[in-house]
């Protein structure tokens, strides 16, 4: 028997269903690459390619502290229309993280994938990403990189 003041279900609980409890460690995120700000644009461009990379994060060259990241498309952009050059430094295109004013959401392997979709689409902050970078939770280390396409690869391989 269903009760008829029931209130549709919200977007949320679609999300559970669609992930039964899964966490970003069921993506099998790959391992963060990351590459110092002083490595020029080169170096980033082969790291990439050799292993199908479409995010790089971007640390700086001394405590390995993360300072941003590059997207290896907007990295093409930006050459072709010559705002860089392959012998510049990464620090000339990388975007870089604004740490002061804002609050981060912390994404760790934990994470429910619902939480991370919510991350995707702006939750919060009104501001969609295609990419996540995984930490530890707290924050010191850098674990990996899930994108926006590898939640829609794992919602396409789970049994409906």
């Amino acid at each position: 028997m269903t009760d008829s003041t029931t209130k549709p279900s919200s977007p949320r609980s679609s999300w559970a269903a669609k992930y039964r409890g899964a966490t970003v460690e069921d993506l099998d995120p790959p391992p963060a690459l990351s590459i110092k700000k002083t490595d020029p644009i080169t170096h980033a461009l082969m790291s990439a390619y050799e292993r199908d990379y479409t995010h790089l994060t971007v640390i700086s060259d001394d405590k390995r502290v993360l300072l941003g990241y590059l997207t290896i498309p907007k990295l093409k952009e930006l050459l072709k229309g010559g705002e860089v050059r392959e012998d510049d430094s990464v620090e000339r295109a990388m975007h870089r993280f604004r740490r002061r004013g804002r609050t981060y959401k912390v994404i760790t392997m934990d994470t429910p994938l619902e939480d991370l979709e919510a991350f995707f689409d702006g939750d919060g902050t009104g501001v969609s990403q295609d990419f996540a970078v995984v930490t530890d939770v707290s924050r010191k280390f850098v674990l990996g990189v899930a994108t926006r396409s590898d939640l829609e690869e794992f919602a396409k391989r789970r049994p409906g």
